[in-house]
């Protein structure tokens, strides 16, 4: 017999549509799968069953189901606030902080029907590609315990690797939805920016952060990310159907289900972080891309090699914006000594850089977006490498000297801060395993609001490759 978690999300919407699976039961399901595999994974910073529910009775007694995702149950990330939980942003300075209100992303997903499990982990104020933070435990790569889930939405993608939920809202400031979605195993979408109207990238230093979905699967993405901006009252809600052939063409799930197109892909293997570091590629990275464009080929696409124009200007530039952004955390005197050292670290470099330097860091980025837009623009969509190495050891990372913290990020994952700066939208997509069962990822970047594009083409390649049906062993 097929357990809940073991269904995709699409499926258990479509089971609780027609009142032959319970949102209490589903819930129940996956707390209790919580309660025995949180432990050893570190996917959840707080779990609210009482909440939990209390939500799902609630649901299980409306006779309104026209949220398009009613009854599924997730968690948020830890950065977002949910009135009466918890909320930590990763960091001891914040360990017993209870907000009274909501963020906008959390009420839009309580709009769209989910039932919040509680909130998944974090490194301290996301800003680290790994989830190795002193508030609790290293959130742990399900595929093997001593590697880490990488970050900064480490604890979503190892809730979803695992069947602790079916999907989760996450965000990316310089690839923190892509690179623990690489790491487990996952589909991870990081949308254009200004597409998701609660977690936009518009109010965040150089526009770099956004809201998007991480899933086993590229349909199960894109049913996350169109309850991510749907809208009810005088805004359009994308409602789905439960008959596949009829989704209206314009919604992103609608795309994925079909899969259908053929496209012009750009390939290559260029980073503007090129200029500044020796960036070698493991062989598993290779095998991964290049098994994706030799598929990509295959299926009929048009598959062009190029390279992106050398960037010397852009290491700098992004290093001031890491760190000025980390310079408002509101730490000072005694308090400064709960920050971890990184983050100390980054905020007191960030204090010290002038108003004038950050000024032309952002002319900088501003320059380098456009560029990027323009040697991007002949093709549909780009065949990127997802990271430069195999998942990372739970420990890799330096977390005392700040300068080496920050070329190890760069080394493992030189492929994804440029897509946040460009503004446009990518997609992780879990293509190869390693001899050992690791997952290895690549990535598909869009054209300015071509999500649609990006999902036929994940979904063409996953008939094709099925990682859908890979999991780890906690699974």
């Amino acid at each position: 017999m097929v357990e809940i978690h073991e269904l995709s999300a699409l499926e258990q919407y479509r089971l609780i549509q027609r009142r032959e699976l319970g949102v209490r039961e589903a819930a129940d399901h996956y707390l209790e799968r919580i309660d025995r595999l949180n432990g050893e994974l570190g996917a959840f910073f707080t779990v609210t069953p009482d909440a939990a529910r209390a939500r799902a009775d609630a649901l299980d007694s409306s006779d309104d189901r026209s949220a398009p995702l009613f009854g599924l149950a997730t968690g948020e990330k830890d950065l977002v606030r949910r009135a009466g939980v918890r909320t930590t942003f990763g960091s001891r300075l914040f360990a017993d902080f209870v907000p009274e209100e909501s963020d906008e992303l959390v009420r839009q997903l309580d709009e769209a029907g989910v039932v919040s499990l509680g909130k998944t982990a974090t490194p301290e104020f996301g800003l680290p590609s790994y989830t190795e933070g002193l508030i609790g435990p290293p959130t742990r790569n399900p595929y093997d315990l001593a590697l880490g889930a990488g970050g900064s939405s480490g604890g979503a993608a190892a809730a979803v690797a695992a069947g602790l939920v079916p999907f989760a809202p996450a965000s990316d400031g310089g690839g923190s939805i892509r690179i623990p979605a690489a790491a487990c195993g996952l589909v991870g979408l990081k949308p254009s920016r200004g597409l998701v109207p609660a977690a936009s990238g518009q109010e965040s230093l150089a526009g770099l952060g956004v809201g998007g979905p991480i899933a086993r699967s590229v349909t199960d993405a894109a049913l996350l990310l169109d309850g991510m901006i749907a809208r009810r009252g005088d805004r359009v809600v994308h409602h789905f159907a439960l008959r596949a052939p009829d989704y209206d063409d314009g919604l992103f799930l609608g795309a994925a289900i079909r899969g259908e197109g053929r496209f012009q892909l750009g390939v290559t293997t260029g980073t503007p972080w090129a200029s500044s570091y020796d960036l070698p590629l493991d062989p598993d990275a290779v095998a991964a891309f290049e098994l994706a464009r030799d598929g990509f080929a295959a299926l009929g696409h048009g598959v062009e090699e190029f390279e992106l124009e050398p960037a010397p200007e852009y290491a700098d530039a992004f290093r001031v914006i890491w760190q000025v952004g980390a310079s408002t955390i509101p730490a000072e005197g005694e308090a400064e000594e709960l920050l971890e050292p990184l983050t100390r670290w980054l905020m007191n470099q960030g204090r010290a850089i002038p108003a004038s330097e950050l000024a032309r860091a952002l002319a900088t980025l501003t320059r380098y977006e456009r560029s990027v837009i323009r040697q991007l623009e002949r093709f549909d969509a780009v065949l990127i490498p997802g990271m430069t190495m195999t998942p990372r050891p739970v420990g890799w990372y330096d977390q005392e000297d700040g300068e080496e913290n920050f070329s190890q990020q760069v080394r493992y994952t030189p492929y994804t801060s440029f897509v946040n700066v460009s503004g446009l939208p990518a997609i992780s997509l879990p293509v190869h395993r390693t001899e050992d069962g690791l997952p290895m990822a690549v990535q598909l970047i869009g054209r300015p609001g071509g999500e649609a594009t990006l999902l036929a083409l994940g979904r063409q390649l996953e008939r094709r490759l099925r990682w859908d049906l890979v999991h780890p062993p906690q699974f």
